[in-house]
This record gives structure tokens, sequence and C-alpha cells, in this order.
């Protein structure tokens, strides 16, 4: 029997899944995007699926998938999905199917334990505080027991640990095979184990990085396949972008200066002033942030906490010309002094070896950045708690035409990924997401993503979503451009959360707006105990979701939570304790950020009209992604508040409107009270499974 004809008896009501799981209910779209994904397994190609919330995205290509018997790779957009598809789904689904599946997990470098970096910590310990003295013995007590070595194993390890890049590596600071720790090695035995896998999975950065590698000349990573499915796929342009350009930061001067000092008292100690050339370089880093000064202000920001600045020309916008290239000049002095001392001792370890050729990398790169930026790109410096330099391709639409998805006849040596026609048809190529555009050709992603005569399949949601939730536009809030909005619009939101016992989540396109709401909120309950305000950035991501998933239960208040950026998407609350999503303002594209500026300007000058194709469906696909985090089950109720007018008073509120699903307005203070007062009541609709 062929595939095609395979599939639809899996999700078929008398089929596998039914009979395995009695909590499993046919759906129409997920039958008809399996059957898809299975067409395009069996003839190659690419598929484009946006699939909607509910139908079951995960179970449509992973069935088509396993039962192929094709190597595949599933690339997915974070660390949490890799976790739960290798944990959970995959052995599942592969146990109800019968099939035994070699799985793998792999992540890049930075989740694994350095055996070596561990060591070389403990060397440093001296210099370090007593909490990451405590942390560093709580990594060397599971090192002891792990077999995988991936951190995500261990439980309460902040992810923004300062311990976490000294037991781990990076590309440019691993040893290698020389390594004395290689046999043990953690990293080696990920790729060894995905080498010999029938299903591989992967994220995003991972992929791309692996491309950037692959074109450097390097080893291959990644095994060849003949299978491909991205998922949460409108996220791979601006992952992409960030490999295939060029970027440097102040923070790798300054691990490099750390690892200089370590390795030169360790190896190679009195045969140079080790102290001082780690000082220069770290100084001279520490000088190139300080030539940036008060240019880096910038009043909105991103979530991130940086500030993005304009480099259209040799010096960055704001920035002292002279004072830039001095600043330049002394890290590339210092880097060069550290180089000839590495030169006479490079023999006499690994590390000092792997030093010399690292400290010859970071020059060469920043050596890039003092000329002009390569044509059809974007140069910019991300400012934050260090300096980024970073150059980068509008899009990854090129890439993908011409070193990805091209066969080896149709790009250069090197450039495409390897091909397997050993079944006589080419590789498929599957990318699926909730969100890929507003319309119905989908071209918010593909035309970024260069995929041209792709197949494409919208599946709607099987939610009743006129049923289940409501969309309001308060009109008495201020316009977004008044400097009272965000504070009108926490004093909107502590009077509608309060009847919910919170239960609300209010997503802001700015970090002024989420320091500002945060604020003002914790203001008004602090003290009382009646709400706990969570804001992110005060806690740990995961611990932020936990906290909010809880709700009011053991005796502690109900949560609001002000967040922005990845909780956007991906952020999955079920149930009630989420009911009231509130979105500050329209999430438009920032004009003064440098690539959505260069973006806009090649647009004008194709003679397009930028607002049009750019900053409108990039708004969309953002308000639709924010709208997905109230109604994530069957018998989820809720409501979505966009804080912002113009959604219901320009004309093109009606496109933002039409990319929203299809919830019931609200059109009054008063029926919005009324819905309210609606969610604070048992639910009387009958519950489904999922």
């Amino acid at each position: 029997m062929s595939l095609v004809a395979m599939v639809p008896e899996v999700f078929a009501p008398d089929g596998v899944l039914a009979r395995a799981d009695g909590h499993f209910q046919p759906r129409d779209g997920q039958t008809q995007m399996a059957v898809a994904v299975a067409h395009t397994i069996a003839e190659g190609g690419a598929l484009v699926v946006e699939a909607g919330t509910g139908v079951g995205k995960t179970y449509a290509y992973l069935v088509p998938a396993l039962l192929s018997g094709e190597r595949v790779l599933l690339s997915t957009a974070t660390k949490a999905l890799q976790d739960q598809l290798f944990a959970r789904d995959l052995p599942r689904l592969a146990q109800i199917l019968g099939l035994p599946v070699r799985m793998a997990l792999l992540k890049g470098r930075a989740s694994y334990l350095c055996l070596h970096r561990m060591e070389q910590a403990r060397l440093d310990v001296q210099a370090q505080d007593r909490g990451v003295v405590r942390v560093l013995a709580k990594v060397e007590g599971w090192s002891r027991h792990t077999v995988s070595g991936d951190l995500a194993e261990l439980t309460g390890l902040d992810e923004r640990s300062p311990v976490i890049p000294l037991v781990t590596s990076t590309r440019e600071n691993c040893l290698g095979s020389p390594c004395p720790r290689f046999r043990e090695c953690h990293v080696h035995r990920a790729r060894r184990e995905a080498l010999a896998a029938d299903i591989v999975v992967i994220n995003h950065h991972l992929f791309f990085a692996d491309v950037a590698v692959r074109e450097s000349g390097m080893a291959e990573l990644l095994p060849t396949v003949r299978v491909v499915v991205f998922d949460e796929a409108h996220q791979i342009n601006e992952t992409g972008v960030q490999f295939l350009g060029a970027q440097i930061s102040t923070g790798q001067w300054a691990d490099f200066a750390r690892d200089l000092l370590m390795a030169g008292l360790q190896h190679a100690r009195g045969l140079a002033d080790w102290a001082g050339l780690a000082q220069r370089v770290e100084l001279s880093a520490r000088d190139l942030r300080l030539a940036v000064g008060v240019a880096a202000v910038n009043g909105g920001g991103s979530v991130s906490g940086a500030s993005r600045l304009r480099w259209t020309d040799e010096i960055p916008e704001g920035v002292s010309g002279s004072a830039w290239q001095a600043a330049l000049r002394a890290v590339a002095s210092a880097c060069a002094q550290a180089l000839e001392a590495l030169d006479t001792v490079s023999e006499m370890a690994p590390d000092l070896e792997r030093l010399y050729e690292r400290g010859n990398a970071l020059l060469a790169r920043m050596a890039r950045f003092s000329g002009p930026c390569q044509a059809d790109g974007v140069r910019w410096l991300d400012v934050g708690s260090q300096l980024r330099l970073i150059e980068s391709p509008l899009d990854i639409a090129d890439a993908m035409r011409t070193r990805i998805l091209a066969s080896p006849a149709e790009a250069s040596q090197g450039d495409a990924w390897p091909e397997d026609t050993s079944a006589g048809v080419g590789r498929a190529w599957i990318f699926t997401s909730a969100t890929l555009g507003d319309d119905e050709a989908l071209t918010w992603f593909t035309e970024r993503s260069g995929l041209q005569d792709v197949r494409i399949l919208r599946v709607t949601s099987p939610f009743d979503y006129a049923r289940q939730a409501a969309l309001y536009v308060p009109r008495e809030l201020p316009s977004p451009a008044d400097p009272s909005h965000s504070r009108s619009v926490a004093d909107w939101v502590a009077s509608a959360a309060e009847p919910l016992a919170g239960r609300t989540l209010v997503l802001t396109t700015t970090l002024k707006a989420l320091r500002t709401i945060g604020d003002a909120l914790k203001a008004r309950w602090q003290g009382s105990g009646a709400l706990e305000v969570l804001v992110q950035g005060d806690w740990p991501k995961r611990r932020l979701m936990e906290r909010f998933r809880e709700g009011a239960s053991h005796g502690r208040p109900g949560c609001v939570l002000v967040a922005s950026a990845s909780f956007w998407e991906g952020f999955d609350v079920p149930g009630d304790a989420l009911q009231l999503v509130v979105i500050d303002k329209l999430p438009f594209p920032p004009p003064g950020d440098p690539l959505v500026e260069a973006r806009t300007q090649r647009i004008e000058k194709a003679g397009g009209k930028a607002f049009k194709s750019y900053a409108l469906p990039e708004a969309a696909v953002a308000l639709k992604q924010g709208a997905g985090r109230l109604i994530r089950h069957e018998t989820d109720r809720g409501i979505l508040v966009v804080g912002d007018t113009r959604l219901v008073t320009m004309g093109y509120g009606k496109r933002l409107l039409a990319a929203l699903p299809p919830m019931r307005r609200l059109e009054s203070p008063e029926a919005f009270e009324a819905a309210l007062l609606a969610l604070t009541r048992p639910s009387t609709m009958d519950p489904t499974c999922p």
C-alpha cells in the first residue's frame, strides 16, 4: 500500500490512533494536512502548510514521516519544543504505529556540558562569587551521572546563569579531537547518535548555523536526509539572517581575554605577561562599548533591553568617528599582542593552539567591519549589556534558493544542501506553522523564504471561536502616540483583571511599555496580596510560565503576566488559567530599526509601497500570533482586547481584523462587562477531548 493510501487510515474514526487513544478525535483538517505531507514525501518538492491552532499539525506531519521509512530531519523553533517532540510525541507515536524507529535529539553546543571547560572553570573558581561557586558545584555533581550532558536535565539552572558559558563550549573555543576529554564529549556523542538515527530533531538555529559552517569549509554537522520538516516555520527568516551574515561582540572579546588568562597561566606560566595581555584585550573591548556612549540611549528599545543603531556608512550613526576608529584600532592592537605571545607557545597545549586560531578569526572578523557593508546587506550595532556588530542579508530568500533548496546541478559546488536521490525522488521540504501570512498565497512567508512554485495549503482551526472567544477594542483609551497610553492601558487592565482574579496576559510591543505597565500594575496591588504581577525579565521565562499556569492555588493569589517578545508565541496556557489577553497596541515593525528601514527602502526603490507590502503583513502576522495565546483547547473561553483604536477607525484595520480568528465582536463597555462576568461563572460548554 502506498504512503498516501496508508495515512488516512491512521486518522480514521476506527484507525490505529483512535484504537490506541480514547481521547483521539478525527479532524478533517488534520487528515487533509497529513495526506498533503505524504504526497510531498512520496513525490519530492516543497509544501507550505498554515495549520490553525487545534488542527493537530504535529501528528499530521509525524505520521507520514514515520510511515515513509525515510530518514527525516525535524527542525523546531525552540529547544523546549525539541524536548517535547523527542521525549513525548515521537516515542508515543512510534509505539502506537508499531515502528522500530531510532531517534536522536541534537542541539547547539551551548546546550551541552563541556567537561574540559568545566575543569578549566574550577581553576578560575576562586575569582568567582559564592553564588557561582555553588552553582558550579551543582553542575559538577550532575556531571557524574548524566548520559546526554544536556543542561535541560539540570532542574533549577537559570538560563541566564553566568556559570553556563563557563561550562559549555562554542565553535570558537572548542578544541575538537585534540581535547583531552574528546572521547567523553557530550556534543560529539550527540552528533554520532544523530548520524545513525532515522529521525533527528534539531532547531532552526542549529540548522542555519550548520549552513554557515558548511559554507566556511568545515565538516557537516547534520546527517544527509531526504525529508526535512520545519515546524514553527514562521521563524526561519529571522533566525536565518542571524547566521547568514556576520557578527562579533564585545562579549566574545571578554571571553577570549578570560580564556587567555586561564590557559596562559595553566600551560605557559612565566612565558608571557598573560595577566597584562588579557587585561588589554578586556579593557579595549570595554572602551569599544563606551565609544558608543549616549548614542545607545533609546526611549523605546527592544524587549531584550538592546538598542539598534544604524550603520549606513563607515561610522555608526550618532557615534564619534574618531573615538570609534580609535577604539577599533585598540581592540585590534590588543588582540595582535596576544597573538604574538600565543604564537611562541601554541604548540605547548591544545588550549593555546585553539586560542591562537580563535584570536586570528576574531581579528579577521573585526577587519570585515572596518570596511564597507556588503551589497544587499544591512549593518547595525546592537547595544545592550554588551555591544554586537552585525551585518546580515535582508532576508533568506537568496540563500534558500541557491544554497539550501537548490539541487546540486543548480548550485555551485559546496553550496547546495547535499541531495539524496537514492530512491529516485528529490528531497521533500515541509514548512508548517499556525501563522504564515494573511493572504491565500502566504506571501509573507514564501517570498522572504525564497519559495516559488510551492504547494500551499491552509487548514483552518477546528475551534468554535464565535462561541469560545470575543474581541474588544476599548474606545476610551488614548491614541498609542499619546504619552499616557501605557499608563491608561495599565489602569484599564487593573479594573478588568480583578474580577477574573488574574488570569490575564498583557502583551506589549516595546520595552518601555513593558516597564510602564508592569510597574503601574505592581504599584496597584503592592502589599494587598490581591493579585501577583509577573513581569518578563524579573524571573527566568520558565519560572514565569510555571507560576502563571498555577494561578490562584495553594494559598497564592491569581496572576497578571506582563510580557513581550517570545511570549507572543509558543506560550501555551490551556484551561481557565488564562482568559483575558490584552495587546497594548498594533504590533507594527519599529520604524527606527535598521533592518526594518533597509527592507522598507528596498521595497520603495523597487517602486512598491512598503506599508502595504511589508509593515501591514508584519503587523497582521504578529497580531495573529498574540491572539493565538487565548484559545488553546476546545473548552477554553476568553476575551482578546486590543488597546489600539486604529484597529476599528483606520481603513487598514479591516485587513488586520481579517487576520484574527473569527471571534464575536464586543461593541460597547457594557457588552465587555457582561462577557467578563460570564467568564467568572463555571463554563456550560460540553467538555470535549483534544
